[in-house]
Parts: structure tokens; C-alpha cells; sequence
């Protein structure tokens, strides 16, 4: 037995080398990736990169006038292996990213065919025409700029309140991108996405109808240092004021699930309760020499809130309209460390919750060694509810990305 383990061993290495000598493979430096594979006929390419997320939090509540507690827990918040490149042609790219995390993978359900929920994205995009491309797959949705920045992008350890309960995160589903210049610095970029409407990894559906989603970015300035203006802070110090200001709409027909493709599924006795759920937004950023602004409004709505059976009842389910604001400002150090300031303040319906209003103010200290690649953030978050005790959250986050 130990022998064949050694013969199958010796193969797997031998065809290893084989693979190899077969293609051009260098290190990058560090933060660029842990491979980069190029085909000998430059014919294809392959990034290969990964990060690790440590979080470590801290909450006291608010019990009879004092905060008890502390309650703490520390986990693996994101750890995940990101492959990008291109194949055939450099117009045709795809991404693909895989999440090995428990919250990462979290959420499976029937619909997932009770699996975990390992793939994030995979999508292939052709630039099939000048400032035009179009990409196929699953991926993040063109919503508010909170979720399509990078969670490895952020200024603080993690997004907004308004982020967690409104925002439409990924679907698997059609995109088309187009850009162009108004005068010799004015950009507009324009997103147009089709999906399936009930969220990431959905293998049984689609259940409801499809959903819309439309994006619009104007950048009177020009183009953000790097992509900046999907980073969090202005860790690349833009020598001259960069803005974007970005309006959202999305539109799911026939939604089956409580917030749009997020949130659960609103089962009755004949099978889904289906209503259409559009959601708004609208956003900024502002960059100059270290500082940054970001500020995000979102509102959803929809026709029919309440989840009925065939007979009338309520069932219980009903789809969380309501709206929030978040303003967000920061200054980077020619230290490399950051302050962040936060404030976020959510307002379901009534109809939603009677604790409706609910607001967070949160502070946070970064300190980047190598801009995001390798960063300990930490930040303090106070939390004021209507009907419900206030709070206190600690989290330290320190963050590897190769």
C-alpha cells in the first residue's frame, strides 16, 4: 500500500513538471498574485491570487440603564482563492473566485441543491467593440458602491448597516458595460445587467420573474487613480480632486424573496408568493490628497409587501421596504494610517418592524502596510434603536492578501 501511494505520488509530481515546463510561470511581487501562467503561444493567461480575513469583535448592550457584556468572538470572516485572466484573445477575460470561509459559504438551502455556497464569481467578459463589453456569468450586480467595492477595498473593517439590508449583491445573469468621455476629462460609464433575480448559486430556478438592473457613472474629473473610486480610502493620494456620482436602479419581477434576490424565500401553501420589488440609489465619492467621502442613499419599495396564502392569511413574510443613508469620510496619513468616520441611519416602514429606526455611528483606525494587501483595521460602532437596546461594538481585523 505505502508503495503505490509513493508510485501515485511520483506521478502526480512528474505530471506537475511536465505541466510546467509546457508554460512561461514567474512569481509576482508581493500583493500581485501568487502565480501567473501564460500559455507559450500567448494564447491564454492565469492569475492565481489568495486572502485571509481574521476578525476579532466585541459587543456590550445596553441592559437596566448599563452595558452588559462583553460578548466576543473571533473567526475567519473571508478566505478565498481569485483566478483572472484571459483566453484566446486579451478581449475575452474571465474572473472566478471561490469562498472557503463558514459565513462565506453560508446559505444553502434546497435551492442551492443543499450545497455550501462555495462560488462568488465566475464570469467571462468580451470587449467585443471599442468601450464596449459584455459579460456573462455570476457576478456582482451594477447596485450601490458600497457592495461593488471589494471587501478587500474597504476604508473600514467591514460595510454599512445600509449595505447588509438593502443591497442586491450577486446574481448569475447578463451585463453589458459601455464608457465614454464627454470633453477631454468628463467620463460616463454605463452598466445594463439581466438576471435571474434570486441571488448566487441558485441551481433550481428561476422561480419568479427576471431582474433588471441599470447603472450610471459620472466622473467630472476623469479617472480615479487605479480604479479608485470602487477603494475605500484614498490610499493612493490623488494629486487633483476626483469625484463620481452614481445613481442605481433595480427592478425584480415577480420577486420571491424579502429583499429583492436577497433575504428569504416567501413560501405559502400554493408554493412562492411573488410581487415586484425595485430598489434605488444613489452615490458619491470624493478623493483629494488623502481625503475621502463617500455618501450612499438607498430606498426600496414595492407593490405588494405582504406574503399571502391562497386563502388571504399572512404568512409572515413580508419584503423589508424602507430606506437608509450613509455618509462615510476619511484622511490617510503620509503614515499610511487612516481615520474613518461613519454614519448610517436605516428607516424601515412600519409595516416592516416596529424598531424602524435604527442608527450607527462608527469611528475607525487603519494602518496599511502595503495599501490593502497587507492592513490591521479596527473601528468602534455605536448603536442608537428605537425599540431595542443601544450597543457597542469593538472589531479588529488584520488582513493578508498575496
Amino acid at each position: 500500500m505505502i508503495i503505490r501511494q509513493k508510485h501515485v505520488f511520483f506521478c502526480v509530481v512528474l505530471a506537475t513538471s511536465i505541466s510546467l515546463k509546457a508554460q512561461q510561470i514567474s512569481a509576482p511581487k508581493f500583493g500581485k498574485g501568487l502565480m501567473n501562467i501564460s500559455g507559450k503561444d500567448s494564447t491564454w493567461s492565469m492569475n492565481f491570487s489568495a486572502r485571509v480575513q481574521y476578525l476579532t469583535s466585541t459587543t456590550w448592550q445596553e441592559e437596566d440603564g448599563s452595558y452588559a457584556g462583553p460578548e466576543s468572538n473571533s473567526l475567519i470572516r473571508r478566505s478565498r482563492l481569485k483566478f483572472k485572466g484571459f483566453a484566446y484573445h486579451p478581449s475575452l477575460t474571465y474572473k472566478i473566485e471561490l469562498a472557503l470561509s463558514n459565513r462565506d459559504i453560508a446559505g444553502g438551502s434546497s435551492f442551492t441543491s443543499d450545497a455550501p455556497r462555495i462560488i462568488l464569481d465566475a464570469s467571462v467578459k468580451w470587449n467585443f467593440y471599442k468601450n464596449w463589453s459584455i459579460q456573462f456569468g455570476q457576478a456582482k450586480l451594477p447596485g450601490n458602491i458600497e457592495r461593488v467595492i471589494s471587501s478587500s477595498k474597504l476604508a473600514l473593517v467591514d460595510r454599512s448597516l445600509l449595505n447588509s439590508k438593502f443591497n442586491i449583491d450577486r446574481d448569475f445573469g447578463l451585463q453589458l458595460k459601455h464608457k465614454f468621455n464627454l470633453n477631454e476629462k468628463f467620463i460616463v460609464k454605463e452598466t445594463f445587467a439581466i438576471s435571474q433575480g434570486e441571488g448566487r448559486n441558485v441551481s433550481k430556478g428561476n422561480i419568479g420573474g427576471h431582474q433588471y438592473t441599470a447603472r450610471l457613472d459620472l466622473l467630472p474629473f476623469g479617472n480615479f487613480k487605479s480604479d479608485g473610486d470602487y477603494e475605500g480610502d484614498d490610499i493612493r493620494r490623488e494629486k487633483k480632486p476626483k469625484l463620481l456620482i452614481g445613481v442605481a436602479y433595480d427592478y425584480n419581477n415577480n420577486a420571491v424573496k424579502t429583499r429583492s434576490n436577497m433575504g428569504s424565500y416567501m413560501t405559502t401553501d400554493y408554493g412562492m408568493f411573488e410581487t415586484d420589488i425595485k430598489t434605488f440609489f444613489i452615490n458619491s465619492h470624493f478623493k483629494y490628497n488623502g481625503f475621502s467621502f463617500m455618501g450612499e442613499y438607498a430606498d426600496r419599495n414595492t407593490n405588494d409587501a405582504f406574503s399571502k396564502n391562497s386563502d388571504g392569511s399572512l404568512t409572515g413574510d413580508l419584503v423589508s421596504v424602507g430606506s437608509a443613508i450613509s455618509l462615510q469620510s476619511g484622511y490617510v496619513l503620509p503614515s499610511n494610517i487612516a481615520i474613518t468616520g461613519r454614519y448610517t441611519n436605516i428607516n424601515f416602514d412600519k409595516i416592516v418592524t416596529n424598531n424602524n429606526d435604527i442608527t450607527q455611528y462608527t469611528l475607525g483606525l487603519s494602518k496599511y502596510v502595503e495599501k490593502h494587501k497587507l492592513k490591521i483595521q479596527s473601528d468602534m460602532t455605536y448603536e442608537d434603536s428605537m425599540f431595542s437596546d443601544d450597543k457597542i461594538f469593538y472589531r479588529l481585523q488584520f488582513e493578508i492578501h498575496f
